[in-house]
């Protein structure tokens, strides 16, 4: 588990940059398993999580709602058959913040307590 995953997220004025390669490369390092792309000139954190079925999906898709509720961090989500893909990004910054790879990471832990059951 990362420590990331005990990590809550701080409100972004949008005054900070966005995180720079190194601190991405860092912080990467705690999230395995995502990777950044280019979404529209937009570093994003993006992972595909398998599922059995849709309703396993929906369910996942749920879960990582109430999370992002509770943060006040809201991802893009992508809920399909046997497969949900969550990206993260920091609107107010047009990038990437350190919240995005607390949000991933606990995303993970959601994911690893679903397929737990």
């Amino acid at each position: 588990m990362s420590e990331l995953t005990q990590r809550m997220c701080v409100p972004c004025r949008g005054s900070e940059p966005p995180l720079d390669e190194r601190e991405i490369a860092e912080l990467g390092g705690e999230t395995p398993g995502w990777n950044v792309i280019d979404g529209e000139g937009v570093k994003r954190l993006e992972r595909v999580f398998k599922v059995r079925n849709f309703v396993e999906a929906l369910e996942f898709t749920r879960r990582i709602g109430d999370l992002a509720v509770s943060q006040g961090h809201p991802p893009a989500l992508l809920t399909e058959y046997g497969k949900v893909t969550v990206t993260w990004w920091t609107h107010k910054i047009h990038g990437l913040h350190k919240n995005d790879f607390i949000m991933s990471a606990r995303t993970t832990d959601l994911y690893d307590s679903l397929r737990a059951v």
